[in-house]
């Protein structure tokens, strides 16, 4: 397992591991210098920048950012899409972008009155929305 991080870094890592994940093999890169911790050895292993083995750990560490970058904006893209206004009888996608134009969020809506929804939503989806919030 390759931890993006320094020498504390594995430290953490190895101090949370389980019985059963004893044997499995632990290094660190830390990104400044590139340098690699391994365990029990309170010195980094420095690898000539063109090692190919630094290649390698750099690319894996790249590509895991990568990863972890994109999953994270398509989950918050997600939340941001869907919300309990969805939910609501009445509220399509022009009156929840309305919605939370003049609110802001759905705190925002829930502190507003019946009749500051309304004027957004029209009374009976207002009386949904409070209702439901």
């Amino acid at each position: 397992i390759i931890i993006d991080g320094g020498k504390g870094q594995l430290s953490h890592a190895l101090e949370s591991l389980t019985p059963d994940m004893q044997d499995i093999p632990f290094i660190s890169l830390a990104k400044r210098e590139e340098e690699v911790f391994l365990p029990g050895q309170s010195d980094p292993t420095i690898l000539p920048r063109s090692s190919k083995a630094l290649y390698l750990l750099q690319n894996i560490r790249d590509e895991a950012h990568r990863f972890a970058i994109s999953y994270n904006r398509n989950i918050r893209a997600t939340s941001i899409k869907r919300s309990i206004l969805d939910e609501i009888k009445g509220v399509g996608p022009k009156t929840k972008k309305k919605l939370l134009t003049t609110f802001g969020d759905i705190k925002g809506i829930e502190r507003a009155s019946l009749d500051e929804v309304a004027k957004v939503a029209g009374m009976p989806t207002a009386k949904a929305i409070k209702e439901i919030l």
